[in-house]
C-alpha cells in the first residue's frame, strides 16, 4: 500500500509538471493569435460606429486592417479634454488603451480614447469624432463605441456589445436596428446643455420627434438603463474634449 501511495503521488506530481508545460507552451503559442484577433475585433467595432456592418462583412482581416489604418486616427485625453501622450514614462496610444481597466479607476484617473475617421490620406478632414463607452448591464459588462458628426452634437452612429445579457432580450443591443435607433439623435438640447441620449422604457413608440430619446428594449429595461448610464457617463468625461472641438468648430466657421 506504501508503494501505491508513493506510485500515486509521483505519478501526480509528474502528470501536473507535464500538463503545467503543455499549457504554458500553448499560451505561448496562441496567446499572440487572441491578441490579433481581440485587435480586428476592436478595429471592427470603432468602423462599425461610422460604416454598415455589412461593409464590414464583406472585408477580409487583412481590408479591415488596411481601410482602418487609412481612414482612423487617434489620441488619448485625460477628463479635461487635454492630450496625454505618456504616463510615468510610457508611451501611450489609443489603441493601447484598456478601457475595462480604465473602468475601474475614478474617473479624473482614466485615460479617454478619441478616435477620428477622416477622409482618405488626409487626417485634417475628420468626418466623424469616434467615443468609447463602458458601462454595466444586467448580468454582466456592456461597452460599446459612438461616432459624432463634426458638430459634436449629432450621432451618427453607435455599436454596443455586452458579456453576458439575455439572448432575445438584453443581448438585443447588438442588432443593428436598435443600434439604428440612435442615429441622427442629439446629445445637447437647445439650452446647450449635455442631456445624452435616453432608451425609454418600453418598446413600439415612435421617438423620431424627440432629439434626445430613442425605442426601449421590451423586457430588458435594466439593460437600457445600463446603456443610458453608460451614455451619460463617457459623455460627460469626454464633455471637456467635446466642448473644446465645437468652440474650434465655431471658431473656423466665423473666419
Amino acid at each position: 500500500m506504501r508503494q501505491s501511495n508513493v506510485y500515486i503521488i509521483t505519478f501526480s506530481v509528474i502528470l501536473t509538471v507535464v500538463l503545467g508545460l503543455l499549457l504554458s507552451g500553448t499560451s505561448q503559442v496562441l496567446g499572440p493569435l487572441q491578441r490579433e484577433a481581440e485587435a480586428l475585433d476592436k478595429k471592427k467595432q470603432i468602423l462599425g460606429a461610422v460604416i454598415s456592418g455589412e461593409e464590414i462583412g464583406a472585408m477580409t482581416p487583412e481590408e479591415i486592417k488596411a481601410f482602418y489604418e487609412s481612414r482612423i486616427a487617434s489620441v488619448v485625453v485625460d477628463i479635461n479634454g487635454q492630450q496625454v501622450t505618456e504616463r510615468d514614462g510610457v508611451q501611450i496610444s489609443a489603441e493601447n488603451v484598456d478601457i475595462a481597466k480604465n473602468y475601474k479607476m475614478p474617473k479624473e484617473d482614466r485615460l479617454y480614447p478619441v478616435f477620428m475617421y477622416h477622409e482618405e490620406g488626409n487626417d485634417e478632414a475628420v468626418e466623424s469624432y469616434i467615443f468609447p463607452l463602458y458601462g454595466a448591464g444586467l448580468w454582466d459588462a456592456i461597452w460599446g463605441y459612438l461616432a459624432l458628426d463634426t458638430d459634436m452634437n449629432t450621432i451618427g452612429g453607435i455599436t454596443l456589445a455586452h458579456a453576458g445579457e439575455t439572448p432575445g432580450l438584453g443581448a438585443r443591443i447588438t442588432e443593428p436596428g436598435v443600434q439604428a435607433r440612435f442615429a441622427g439623435k442629439e446629445i445637447y438640447n437647445e439650452s446647450g446643455e449635455l442631456v445624452a441620449v435616453d432608451m425609454q422604457k418600453g418598446e413600439g413608440k415612435d421617438y423620431s420627434g424627440m432629439p434626445h430619446q430613442v425605442d426601449g428594449l421590451s423586457g430588458a429595461t435594466i439593460t437600457a438603463n445600463g446603456v443610458n448610464a453608460m451614455l451619460e457617463n463617457y459623455l460627460q468625461a469626454y464633455q471637456a474634449y467635446i466642448e473644446s472641438k465645437k468652440s474650434s468648430t465655431a471658431v473656423a466657421a466665423v473666419y
